[in-house]
């Protein structure tokens, strides 16, 4: 039986009674701690499918204590943001591919999918109502978490029967509080945040639980955050650690080839391993649009700390930085390693290729690229 799918045309609107003072955008904007005005909600069940979306006032779930989201981590989520640009218009940035990621991730937990289209308008209509908690500054935006939770009362577990999509919003400043400054990374050859076969490729809310303690050791070790590495060997049957991602963000290094070419290596999405990130993603097409001016070699290759740790010693590392919805680019002063600080010859400053990557993105981000097909109007 083909049951309904979700509908924005069945959108019921209820606004709240007062709108909630705004916080003022600067460095007291604390990124994830203030809510904007509403939510919208839809729910599904295996009977009657997807019922009437709704927007409404901004408040509590109400769900049980036996809700198998609690219990067995069915929930999955996505971070987009809206920006106003120089004419006061508000924009999305690439939202078809977190909805396609979103569903990617829904499938992994075996949730019903979301018709791209109908879940975009009703997004839509969301930053719509809400469109006053839209920042005017640059750096600034308003977040976005469209969230998927299992809402069976059941201990036990099953496939599931009774599921919540929802998206709420908040407005951000920049994610870390230095702002677009080199972060120190703690490279941890101990923790793994995913192995192949797994699901590190899917946004899980069980994927970042476990890294709260491995982040609070890097935090103990004056690092901003923990670069992930999994274990394996080189092709001298060495052992070796694998850089996969950093933090909740994808990461490139920029290395000197051997043959003199400036290459940009990311992790491969090959094993399960990596989280296809939609910045990581705009990365790999700026810098393949700019290889060839550039004389850039764009690499989506495994990178193991043994070829890291050889070509700084030879001076071959020229930079590194992390990319992600929150941070967009977050460079790279040194990487500690087993005990050792690897510092990158950017130093203090933004090397060249992450200053590029930030400028290209945030510049299509707030509008200043006209017609640019990254960049989608909100009205």
């Amino acid at each position: 039986m083909d049951l309904p799918g979700l509908d924005a045309s069945k959108l019921v609107t209820e606004l709240a009674p007062a709108p909630k003072p705004k916080p003022a955008n600067d460095q007291s904007l604390v990124f994830g701690k203030h809510f904007s005005d509403h939510i919208l909600q839809v729910d599904w069940d295996h009977e009657r499918g997807w019922g009437a979306p709704r927007i409404e006032p901004f408040g509590d779930l109400t769900l049980s204590p036996a809700a198998m989201a609690l219990h067995y981590a069915l929930q999955c989520f996505e971070g987009m943001k809206a920006y106003k640009d120089a004419q006061g218009r508000v924009r999305l940035f690439r939202p078809d591919l977190n909805l396609e990621r979103l569903n990617a991730s829904m499938r992994r937990l075996y949730l019903p999918q979301l018709e791209a289209s109908q879940a975009l308008a009703l997004i839509k209509a969301l930053v719509k109502v809400d469109a006053g908690w839209v920042p005017e500054k640059d750096g600034y935006s308003l977040y976005l978490r469209p969230t998927a939770i299992a809402m069976d009362p059941y201990l036990g577990l099953q496939i599931v029967n009774h599921c919540k999509f929802y998206v709420f919003t908040c407005p951000v400043g920049p994610y870390y509080p230095s702002g677009f400054k080199p972060i120190k990374l703690l490279a941890d050859s101990k923790n793994v945040r995913a192995w192949p076969g797994g699901c590190g490729n899917s946004k899980l809310g069980g994927n970042y639980g476990p890294t709260v303690a491995p982040q609070m050791a890097a935090h103990d070790e004056g690092c901003a955050q923990v670069l992930w590495l999994y274990p394996t060997r080189d092709k001298d049957g060495e052992e070796d650690h694998l850089v996969t991602e950093v933090g909740a963000m994808n990461v490139f290094f920029v290395l000197k080839n051997k043959q003199g070419q400036t290459e940009l290596v990311t992790a491969p999405l090959t094993d399960g391993t990596i989280l296809p990130g939609v910045t990581r993603r705009c990365v790999l097409e700026l810098a393949r649009q700019q290889a060839q001016s550039r004389g850039w070699q764009v690499s989506e290759r495994p990178l193991g700390m043994n070829e890291v740790m050889a070509a700084h010693g030879e001076g071959r590392v020229l930079e590194a930085f992390g990319c992600g919805t929150a941070a967009v680019i977050a460079p790279v002063s040194c990487v500690r390693f087993k005990g050792g600080d690897l510092d990158l010859p950017t130093g203090g400053a933004v090397g060249p290729v992450a200053k590029f990557m930030w400028d290209a993105i945030t510049d299509i981000q707030y509008g200043r690229v006209p017609d640019h097909p990254w960049s989608v109007l909100v009205d």
